[in-house]
Parts: structure tokens; C-alpha cells; sequence
């Protein structure tokens, strides 16, 4: 016996409703796939606040830096990309800072050991501040996923930019620096 045409509008309409009922329960069951509560930091957002050390015990907050513009640089001692870029990111503060650029580099040292960190900015010859990020908090609130990555931050504590990976060239890292110099009020 074949069923009507009408039943089969009956039928399909039926399984179309179907679908969309689960897709809309399914959605919200505990433990489905979801968006992350917390999105990974983006331009024209505030960059998410922290506070680490140094290696030689001085404590930094990024919130005391408002009023100056921030590269914050997310590295690894064993991250070749981040030992390229690293002399010419030292070559921007020393021209820079002067202006009121503040460069933190934060280790993965989660990833690493805070020992590798100081030999690694010892060896480069670095003078802005090495910071620690001893448990991996400062990376998960930067949803890090490759090493580097550098957040262009301006003196209101908002992220301009956001490039993951490297090395950055040190003409982009200039143009980039002098485009958050230029935005100090």
C-alpha cells in the first residue's frame, strides 16, 4: 500500500519538527558541545587582567599599566620563532620606551622552567620585564595555542591587535608600536 501524498507532508513535517526539537534540547544539555564561556582575547575587547613575578620576585599587574601602551608577548625558551623575534622586540623598547611602551614577556613556564626563562633573556640580552606564568593561568585566560603570541594593547587596557605565531618582523613590530603610540592621549 503507498501512502498519500498528504501523508507524506504529514510525515516529513513531522520529522523536520523532530529534528529541530532536538537540535534545540540537545543544545542545551549538560555536557554538549558548547561555545567556550570565555573567548580567546580579540581586538576592541580589554585584555583580561593579571598579575605575575618576575624572576627576581617583583610582582606586575597589567591593570598598574593603564596609561601605557603594552606588547604583551606570550614565549617559550624553546620556541625558535620566539628566540627570532625576541632581539628585535629588545631593538623596539629600546627606542620606544622612552614614549611609554611597555613590552612584558610572559613565559610559558608551565611549558618550560622559570631557570630556561632567565638563561634565554640572559643570553638575548633583554631589559624589559620577564614574567612567570608559573600554573599556565595567564595562558588559559589567553586561550594560548601557539607560541608566540603577541597582544597589542593600548593605554586603555584595550587590544589593538593580536598576532599568534612569529617571528614578527621588526618593521611590522615598529609600524604596530607607533600605531599604539599614536593613540596615547
Amino acid at each position: 500500500m503507498n501512502p498519500s501524498p498528504k501523508s507524506w507532508n504529514f510525515y516529513s513535517a513531522g520529522i523536520l519538527l523532530a529534528g529541530a526539537l532536538w537540535i534545540a534540547v540537545s543544545a542545551r544539555l549538560p555536557g554538549a558541545l558548547a561555545a567556550p564561556t570565555l573567548p580567546a582575547p580579540q581586538a576592541g575587547f580589554l585584555a583580561p587582567e593579571f598579575t605575575l613575578q618576575t624572576p627576581e620576585g617583583e610582582t606586575i599587574a597589567l591593570a598598574d599599566l593603564r596609561g601605557h601602551p603594552v606588547l604583551l608577548n606570550l614565549w617559550a625558551s624553546w620556541c625558535g620563532p620566539c628566540r627570532a623575534e625576541m632581539p628585535a622586540m629588545q631593538r623596539v623598547y629600546e627606542d620606544y620606551r622612552d614614549l611609554g611602551l611597555v613590552i612584558l614577556a610572559v613565559n610559558a613556564t608551565d611549558q618550560d622552567s622559570a631557570a630556561a626563562a632567565v638563561a634565554f633573556a640572559n643570553d638575548l640580552g633583554l631589559t624589559f620585564p620577564i614574567l612567570l606564568d608559573l600554573d599556565g593561568a595567564v595562558g588559559r585566560q589567553y586561550a594560548l595555542r601557539a607560541l608566540p603570541s603577541s597582544y597589542f594593547i593600548d593605554a586603555n587596557g584595550v587590544i589593538q591587535e593580536v598576532v599568534i605565531g612569529g617571528p614578527m618582523a621588526e618593521a611590522l613590530l615598529r609600524t604596530r608600536i607607533e600605531n599604539l603610540l599614536g593613540q596615547v592621549p
